[in-house]
Parts: structure tokens; sequence; C-alpha cells
């Protein structure tokens, strides 16, 4: 999308561009679950082109990031300060950044985890990226809220996402920590490398998750100064 379109948007809705952005981001995170299912599958061919969509929808996400910058008016007469939006626009981008960080560094080692991780590794990853969807459908309410002036039953419904998504992120630490576990216990009969890798690849996942709640939180910073 062009600098001067995204500049009209702007003259329809001040808030309308991080909901496109977050859309896009959203979007970009979520193939991370049918690329892990073929990489499982050790079906490279298919992973490595999803990873090639990740890194697209990444670099969709991070021109649209750059033009709200360019474009994102000075002196909006609003009930949201201008650092808060580009502090909420940056926190969204790193969602985007770190799945495409996943995927291009499990394409590139070829990383086969233990197939005993298999399900519990999807079940991690599919409630990571719930926390994604919850950050996403809050960010989607700013119109509505922008309507009512940050006020009345909309407020109720985006605090009551925010609080969900919060529990989301919990959930997401416990289930890291009962992965390192398992993990651990299989450490002696797989290659030190590896699992250095499948270390990381078990944190970064977890980013997707921390990365949603910091966005709900500044979400959540806006409403308290509105």
């Amino acid at each position: 999308m062009p600098v001067n379109s995204i500049f009209g948007v702007f003259a329809k809705s001040p808030i309308k561009p991080l909901e496109l952005h977050i859309d896009k981001v959203h979007e970009c995170s979520n193939l991370l679950q049918p690329f892990f299912k073929a990489v499982f599958a050790q079906d490279w061919t298919k992973a490595t082109e999803l990873q090639k969509q990740v890194s697209l929808l990444e670099k969709e996400a991070d021109q649209l990031k750059h033009e709200i910058r360019m474009s994102l008016p000075g002196g909006l007469f609003m009930p949201v300060e201008r650092t808060d939006m580009l502090e909420l626009l940056s926190q969204q981008d790193k969602i985007a950044n770190r799945a495409k960080d996943i995927a291009g560094r499990v394409i590139g080692r070829k990383m086969q985890f233990p197939e005993s991780m298999h399900d519990a590794l999807i079940t991690y990853l599919s409630r990571c990226i719930d926390a994604v969807a919850q950050a996403n459908e809050a960010i989607n309410e700013l119109d509505e809220l922008l309507e009512t002036g940050f006020q009345g039953r909309e407020v109720k419904l985006v605090v009551k996402m925010i609080e969900n998504l919060d529990k989301i992120e919990d959930d997401t630490d416990s289930m890291q920590i009962e992965l390192r576990r398992t993990l651990f216990e299989m450490e002696k009969d797989l290659n030190p490398v590896d699992v250095m890798f499948f270390y990381k690849i078990i944190e970064w996942i977890g980013e997707l998750a921390d990365l949603a709640e910091r966005v709900g939180a500044r979400l959540e910073l806006m409403l308290a100064r509105s």
C-alpha cells in the first residue's frame, strides 16, 4: 500500500492503519502452524514455501509500518497520543519479525525435533498464536473505542480482552516450562548443537505470546490515558 493510500486511510480513520497492520502480523504468525506441521512431516518443499510466505508477509507488515510512521499526522485531534500509537505499532511489528526468525532458523538448519515433542510443540505454538489473535481482536476494537470516546461498554469489552490475553500468556509460560523440562530429560541422547537450537526455537515461539501481551499492555496504557 503506497504512502498516499495510507494517508487516505488516515483521513477516514486515524486508527485504521494500526488495525491493518495487526491483521497482517496475525496472518504472518498464523502461518507457523502449517509450517511446523510440514517440518514435522519432513516435507521440506512445503515447509520452504510456507517459510517464504511468512517472510513475504513480514516484509509487507514492515513496509506498512514505515508508511504509517511517515504518514501519521503530527496534530491528531483525538484521545490518543501519537507516541502511544507509534509504540503500539512497534510492538505489533516485532511479532511478525519473530515469526520470520522462527521459520527462517528452522528451515536454515532443517531442524528435526524429537518426535515425542511434536504434539506438545504444536499445542504450545497454537496457544502462543492464540495470544496474537487476541491482540489482533483487541486492536480491531480501537475504532469503536474512538467512536465512544474511550468510555462505556466498549472499554469494558477491551479490558476483558486484555485480561484474557494475560491469561493466555500465562498458559504459554507454563507450557514452555514443561517443554524445556521434557527436552532437558532427553538432552543426553541428542546432538548438543541441535539441543541448543531447540531451546532457542521454544523460546522464540514463546516470545510471540510475550510480544502480544505487550501490545495489550500498550493498549491498556492508552485506555488509562484517555
